[in-house]
């Protein structure tokens, strides 16, 4: 409730012919010896007064009610006007709100540079894992984190404490416009940066530790370290956002203009290269989001992953046509078949089938029982779905959205065989090669390597392009040099295939390979025992291998980096090694060590079971005798998993 006398005070800001215009209102209506009743609903709102006193100061005013104030006995009516925010207080409100996203901003960067960078910097120095990967991974954060907090945030802080002398923001916020490099260089390295974070959380079990450890802290608010990384990268556009509002509040001769439009002009050029990185990290967050919701699946929380779609659907079982509740995820690349899972906390959802999308096919199915379903039959699985209510537009919509997510998928498979084609015809001639300077194929073209077709990542498989024909091919297919003669005849990188035109070597390609070079991939159906599992030698780090005893060479364990890798780390001859199945302190749970002379090998499964079952197979080859393939061969994949279900069956 307001007084006469704090109705007034409260509004001294306002002009003398207010002040007059409500005092003279007030003594008014006492003079008539209104009587004030005693709760506020019954006085209600005065039209004539609102109309007045509006009409009077010249002021919006929205509302003018009357408030019963009782004293020593006396009913005293008190007029309080309600009047819409003013322009200077609107500024002072965007002000405010920059001041305040600032301190949460410098904040999220603080548990960036001192927390999580520097306890995994500190790990690296003792050789657990590389230094550089720390450093690549938070890229110039304490540059970043440095700025905002020693001198951003102070200027702004300073100023709002002198806000009625200085009302302007234009002049600090040009300060920061030096600093948007330091932000281009964060946006650039992100994708890397996240690429070498699922990488090293995969591998190193101490580099996963510490990161978890840190999350579940209260500063983290429970989201994960990608949900932080992310905050850099959306900062600069909302710089933009708030300065593009308090431009539309500023007046047109205010003196804080001149500073403001610069600001934004600048600061608009670096928030234009942050979209398509807030767009990837948008995405990010989604697949974080379906990561958490499936218990940590593998795979998910990866750039090239686009989410599309997700929802409830029907599996129509394959025996009786009984329709089980399911829950799909639709990416550009994968389409993830689930379980839902009744539990309180934890997963929501099984991952019980993934199909790819090359392959795919989408057809209509014609139903008496279940009306409008469709099949999504691909090379992992066919599946009958319908959606949970049975409505025609929801299953044309996601009939849709597959078959545009196939179309798109086999467009870039047709445009990469297309551009080979092209690039065939268009490609230097062999009497031309090294004479003129070739068309470089851009690298953003390909995915692979456009002589022996391996994938590219951005760690141990970059683009090269050779110097003669222009192609982007890996550093295998181009370490080879050869004088080109449109450069002067200086030695120039080439592919393998232009440096045999060019210097008359051919390169034997059926040479013998060597022990390790024998691809992975060729023990898929041929291996006694297969699948993951940590390993450290002697005391190096611990780091995830695909383990494979071949039923052509059981007795020897090869390891892999991938299940699809061409050539092996290395190689073990079980015979004469001594197993041992304790696991000590500092290991891993599910651990057993082999050894032989000088020679240490320490591997860890993700369960006891698994770990009983390499056990038993490596017991049994240290020996020299031939060992028996177990029913499930350690890989978790079972020999039957292209089958339908069964009307019994749960997945």
């Amino acid at each position: 409730m307001y007084s006469y006398k704090r109705c007034l005070a409260h509004w001294s800001h306002s002009s003398c012919s207010f002040n007059s215009v409500v005092n003279e209102i007030l003594q008014r209506e006492l003079a008539k010896g209104r009587e004030a009743t005693l709760s506020k609903k019954d006085v209600g709102i005065d039209k004539a007064i609102v109309r007045e006193v509006s009409d009077a100061v010249k002021l919006p005013v929205n509302d003018v009610t009357l408030y019963p104030e009782m004293h020593e006995f006396t009913c005293v009516c008190v007029c309080v006007l309600f009047f819409q925010e003013t322009n200077e207080q609107k500024l002072f409100k965007i002000a405010s709100e920059l001041l305040h996203t600032e301190k949460a901003y410098v904040a999220r960067l603080n548990l960036l540079d001192q927390e999580f960078c520097a306890k995994l910097m500190e790990e690296a120095n003792k050789g657990t894992f590389p230094v550089d990967v720390v450093k690549n991974i938070f890229s110039n954060i304490s540059s970043i984190h440095a700025f905002h907090s020693q001198f951003l945030l102070p200027d702004l802080e300073k100023r709002m404490g002198e806000w009625d002398s200085k009302p302007r923001i234009g002049d600090i916020l040009q300060k920061l416009t030096p600093f948007l490099k330091m932000y281009a260089e964060y946006v650039k390295n992100f994708d890397k940066a996240m690429e070498l974070l699922k990488q090293w959380t995969d591998r190193s079990p101490q580099f996963k530790a510490i990161i978890q450890e840190i999350q579940s802290q209260e500063i983290c608010g429970c989201l994960t370290l990608q949900h932080h990384m992310l905050e850099p990268v959306q900062r600069v556009p909302r710089y933009e956002m708030l300065l593009k509002d308090y431009l539309k509040k500023l007046p047109q001769d205010d003196p804080d203009r001149r500073d403001a439009e610069r600001s934004l002009e600048i600061i608009g050029t670096a928030a234009t290269h942050s979209n398509s990185a807030i767009r990837k990290s948008e995405n990010l967050k989604k697949l974080l989001e379906i990561y958490e919701m499936l218990g940590e699946e593998e795979d998910i929380v990866n750039p090239s992953n686009e989410f599309i779609k997700e929802g409830h659907i029907l599996k129509l079982a394959a025996r009786n046509t009984s329709a089980m509740e399911r829950y799909l995820f639709l990416f550009n690349n994968m389409l993830l078949y689930c379980v839902p899972k009744f539990s309180l906390g934890g997963p929501k959802y099984t991952v019980r089938t993934r199909i790819g999308i090359d392959g795919m096919k989408v057809l209509e199915t014609i139903n008496e029982d279940y009306p409008h379903t469709f099949q999504v039959s691909g090379k992992e699985r066919t599946l009958e779905l319908q959606a949970r209510y049975s409505f025609s537009s929801i299953n044309t919509q996601y009939a849709k959205a597959f078959q545009a997510i196939i179309e798109i998928f086999q467009q870039k498979n047709e445009s990469f065989k297309n551009a080979l084609k092209d690039m065939d015809e268009v490609s230097v001639s062999k009497a031309e090669l090294g004479k003129r300077a070739p068309r470089w194929i851009r690298d953003n073209e390909v995915t692979m390597c456009m002589k022996c077709k391996e994938s590219f990542n951005a760690i141990t498989r970059r683009r090269h392009h050779c110097r003669a024909c222009g192609y982007v091919v890996c550093w295998k297919c181009s370490d080879y040099k050869a004088p080109l003669e449109y450069d002067g005849n200086k030695m120039n990188k080439v592919c393998k295939d232009c440096h045999c035109i060019l210097t008359g070597e051919a390169i034997a390609e059926g040479k013998k390979k060597g022990i390790l070079e024998i691809e992975a991939g060729q023990f898929a159906d041929s291996s006694i025992m297969c699948g993951f599992l940590q390993h450290s030698e002697k005391s190096k780090i611990w780091q995830k291998c695909w383990c494979v005893i071949p039923e052509k060479e059981s007795l020897v364990l090869y390891l892999y980096g991938a299940p699809q890798d061409v050539k092996a780390q290395c190689t073990i001859p079980l015979v004469g090694y001594s197993v041992d199945d304790t696991t000590r302190p500092t290991d891993p749970p599910a651990s057993f060590h082999i050894s032989q002379s000088k020679s240490t090998h320490n591997f860890a499964a993700e369960t006891e079971e698994l770990k009983q079952r390499w056990l038993k197979v490596i017991r049994v080859a240290v020996k020299g005798e031939i060992p028996e393939r177990p029913e499930t061969n350690g890989s978790g994949v079972s020999d039957n998993n292209n089958t339908e279900e069964a009307s019994t069956d749960n997945t």
